[in-house]
């Protein structure tokens, strides 16, 4: 009677079990993706996409993409530096590379006078418009901003949310 019941107990850790879990993740996969919510940005609610990304030296920085009102409704890409012990110089250009292609894109943070009376300066806005037209699929992409960081993954994932906002 033990030998059959040891035998139930490896056919059942090392088949079903493996089985019931490949399945789990078929019909129920793992949600992996930034969520499109009301955000106030410049003191109005706005339809924006946000998420929390980590640099290659481990630094985080928060990515907002926004319709701006302000700007004939440009999708913009405001990057925001955490802690809040940095200063970005501006005007500056956000460099975005995906595989050979490259993109350079303009500064716009003078012009949200918000972000332009912040003493902290740690936040700076780009036109992602010029970007969007430009690529066709959601690819990762890796952002770097000269003097603040230089290599920022950005996941398809998040790619794909920018470009529902378009």
């Amino acid at each position: 009677m033990k030998k059959i019941t040891k035998s139930n107990k490896k056919f059942f850790l090392k088949g079903i079990l493996p089985l019931l879990l490949f399945l789990s993740l078929i019909f129920n996969p793992l949600k992996v993706s930034a969520e499109i919510s009301e955000t106030e940005i410049n003191g109005k609610l706005l339809n924006a996409s946000s998420e929390f990304l980590r640099d290659l030296d481990f630094e985080t920085w928060q990515l907002v993409a926004y319709k701006s009102p302000l700007l004939e409704n440009k999708l913009i890409l405001r990057v925001i530096g955490y802690p809040g012990n940095l200063r970005i110089d501006h005007p500056t250009r956000l460099v975005v590379e995906s595989g050979r292609k490259q993109w350079s894109l303009e500064d716009k943070t003078l012009l949200n006078s918000e972000l332009a009376n912040d003493g902290r300066q740690a936040a700076a806005e780009f036109d992602l418009d010029e970007l969007i037209k430009n690529i066709d699929k959601n690819r990762p992409l890796r952002l770097s901003l000269s003097g603040v960081f230089s290599e920022l993954p950005v996941p398809p994932f998040l790619v794909k949310e920018w470009r529902s906002l378009s």
